[in-house]
């Protein structure tokens, strides 16, 4: 597999994946607030960036060998708002691997340190063209092993862990 080229504001810091963005018109509503769909988004494209950074192409790997990461479940909790012309850091760290799965927690937060805006749990699997879970291929899963931050869930209180936004902190 050839290795995929890295985002510039896309690196790790330790075991944790952090994605620089900035918020566009496109993503906020009408009063200016990112619309809560649009955390999904960023989300994704902070994973994608996790595997590029990683050296997985992951179009090569649909192409190649038929498979593919998917969401199986989400969960978001939104602290605060993001909004138009902010820069985001979205923090992903990988709290468990699994044969055929691994378990992500995303933090949202602003570039001013502020705190965090929305903490999302995510599970990826690996499918098939069928559309069944795969194996993890081992090459991938060997890249992934040295971020996977052992006994320490989403929920558990880590130096990845933030507090949410607290306006009385600003």
């Amino acid at each position: 597999m050839s290795k995929a080229p890295a985002s510039p504001g896309s690196s790790f810091e330790g075991q944790t994946h952090v994605f620089d963005l900035r918020v566009y018109y496109e993503d906020t509503d009408a009063g200016g607030i990112v619309y809560y769909a649009n955390y999904l988004k960023f989300a994704e494209r902070a994973r994608t960036e996790v595997l590029r950074e990683l050296g997985v192409a992951q179009r090569e790997l649909m192409e190649g060998e038929g498979l593919a990461f998917a969401v199986r479940r989400c969960t978001a909790e939104y602290f605060a708002p993001a909004r138009l012309d902010d820069e985001l850091h979205i923090h992903s760290t990988i709290c468990a691997l699994g044969a055929a799965s691994l378990d992500i927690e995303q933090s949202v937060r602003r570039a001013d340190g502020v705190g965090e805006l929305v903490r999302l749990d995510v599970k990826i699997v690996v499918i098939n063209k069928s559309g069944r879970a795969s194996r993890i291929p081992e090459d991938i899963a060997e890249l992934l092993r040295p971020y996977v931050v052992h006994g320490e869930g989403p929920s558990s209180d880590n130096e990845h862990s933030v507090k949410p936004y607290n306006k009385k902190r600003a």
